[in-house]
């Protein structure tokens, strides 16, 4: 397994849709190991494989409290939507952001699992909203995108800002 990087906010990158997964191979099983690898390290609850540059509608996710509940949903398709509810969002490739975004309370959805097969789950709450988060990045939708021209403009200045400082500590270091 390795630990892959994630792309970080504005990279365009992040705004190229994911095409369907279609081979279920040795390559899906690295890849879905390493992706685990890369949320668990990054203290994360969800990634997508558009984040760490693999444009392939694949994401994996972890919301529960102990940290071992790991899913992993291939070709994700949404059936249905119910109800709303906001949710302070934070994202791995929006370092140190978080917001409100108004999302679905539950969702039916319908996906693959490594193995090509097909499942379909109900979810709730933490569950459905971050796999509607990780479903909008496979679209090339991110969470700042649901907020404000000003909110974004606010959001680009201070990853800006977290990134000088971060090289300017990066070159005083010998």
């Amino acid at each position: 397994m390795a630990t892959l990087e994630i792309l970080s906010y504005p990279d365009p990158r992040l705004r190229t849709p994911a095409k369907p997964v279609r081979d279920f191979g040795a390559n899906l099983s690295k890849l879905i190991a390493d992706m685990k690898e890369t949320m668990y390290g990054e203290n994360g609850i969800g990634l997508a494989a558009t984040q760490v540059n693999m444009h392939q509608r694949l994401l994996v996710l972890d919301v529960s409290d102990e940290r071992n509940v790991f899913k992993v949903y291939i070709n994700p398709e949404l059936l249905e939507k119910t109800g709303t509810e906001k949710c302070e969002e934070g994202c791995l490739s929006v370092p140190g952001v978080y917001a409100d975004v108004e999302r679905a309370q539950s969702v039916r959805v319908k996906a693959q699992n490594p193995d090509g097969s097909f499942f379909e789950e109900s979810l709730e709450g933490l569950h459905a909203v971050c796999l509607q988060h990780e479903m909008d990045h496979l679209e090339g939708v991110l969470f700042v995108d649901y907020l404000s021209p000003l909110k974004q403009r606010m959001v680009r200045k201070k990853l800006e800002k977290q990134k000088r400082q971060a090289e300017k500590k990066a070159a005083t270091v010998f």
